[in-house]
């Protein structure tokens, strides 16, 4: 009997871990006003890609990557090195 009960609850665990829905819906990407509201969350900005190198020089603080991120502020990346508002 107690064997039968554990089947049956192991098989329930399993069918229903199986139908729970496995996707999970993206947030669009947060578009900021202007790059002092998006310094205050990234600090050095957002770049499209972790091999993106700063063209301006020096900066304080690493990028934070994420291309739909990077996509939904482009208008923020004023000298074009893919990296939106670094400082």
């Amino acid at each position: 009997m107690k064997k039968l009960l554990r089947a049956t609850i192991a098989g329930i665990a399993l069918f229903t871990l199986s139908v729970a829905p496995s996707e999970t819906v993206d947030a669009a990407p947060k578009k900021f006003k202007n790059c002092t509201e998006l310094n205050k969350t990234y600090k050095g900005g957002v770049a499209k890609t972790k091999t993106t190198k700063n063209k301006g020089g020096k900066t304080k603080y690493k990028p934070y990557v994420s291309a739909t991120l990077y996509e939904a502020n482009k208008s923020k990346d004023r000298d074009k090195d893919f990296i939106a508002c670094e400082r």
